[in-house]
């Protein structure tokens, strides 16, 4: 019951595009952003070289309640699970599809070039960043078994469904991942990442996978390691896709050869 009750109230809150318990904490943070801004000014007297005026201000509201930073959550620790894992192997080249840039991308190009494909368009001039604007749903501008190092983390779920431009396909997500196992190289690496749990689709955000469906999916694949982000939001190692198969929205994150 409480799982059913905490589905409708998420539902509503993205039908209406209003979430109120954090809605609830910002306003009860304007007490004390009005206290700290008359400390702020009895304190500053003329204000020193930065001008206060009324139409500069910028309240941040919550921000006083939360920790230092995030170290947790399907997007931190699969990013850093897998570039520790491209950094240990080195391959001399590395095709990424619709991973994070701001993260899981920039991690790797610390260390390495990497060649991104997504169907949304890129303006870039990063050093080593190459980016090439197609369908990655099929990936015909690549032969069959030529690349040897591959990633596509948190991506596949959204593929067929519109959200970013492309085109509607409800096969879409079975599509790339055949095309991941097409192009990667024997003894290659495939890294792939998508949520994991009670299957299911949320429409037009993304889908959520059975474990069992990821591995039924690429047959010609082996799975090297598995990793893991449970619903509490922590990386668990050393554990089988199976485990997390009841969850309601974990992350999967798989290390395939061929």
């Amino acid at each position: 019951m409480e799982r059913e009750m905490r589905r409708a109230y998420g539902f509503i809150c993205n039908l209406v595009g209003v979430h109120p318990l954090t809605e609830l904490r910002k306003v009860r943070g304007w007490p004390r952003f009005l206290r700290t801004l008359a400390q702020y000014r009895a304190a500053s007297r003329a204000n020193g070289p930065f001008p206060l005026a009324a139409i500069d201000l910028h309240p941040v509201l919550d921000d006083f309640n939360v920790e230092a930073g995030q170290v947790s959550g399907h997007y931190f620790f699969q990013d850093l699970w897998v570039a520790r894992r491209i950094f240990q192997r080195r391959p001399e080249r590395h095709i990424d599809v619709g991973s994070r840039l701001d993260g899981f991308v920039a991690h790797l190009l610390t260390f390495m070039p990497v060649t991104v494909l997504d169907v949304r368009p890129l303006t870039s001039n990063v050093a080593g960043l190459e980016f090439v604007r197609a369908d990655a749903t099929s990936m015909a501008g690549f032969a069959d078994g030529s690349v040897d190092s591959i990633s596509s983390l948190h991506a596949v779920e959204h593929f067929g469904l519109g959200r970013y431009g492309d085109d509607v396909d409800p096969a879409g997500w079975r599509t790339a991942l055949l095309s991941l196992q097409r192009v990667l190289r024997p003894g290659g690496r495939l890294y792939l990442s998508v949520p994991v749990g009670r299957e299911r689709l949320c429409f037009n955000a993304h889908r959520i996978f059975a474990p069992q469906r990821v591995l039924d999916s690429l047959a010609a694949l082996k799975l090297v390691s598995f990793a893991g982000v449970d619903d509490s939001g922590q990386l668990q190692e050393g554990i089988v896709p199976e485990q997390l198969a009841t969850a309601e929205y974990a992350c999967g994150i798989f290390e395939f050869t061929k």
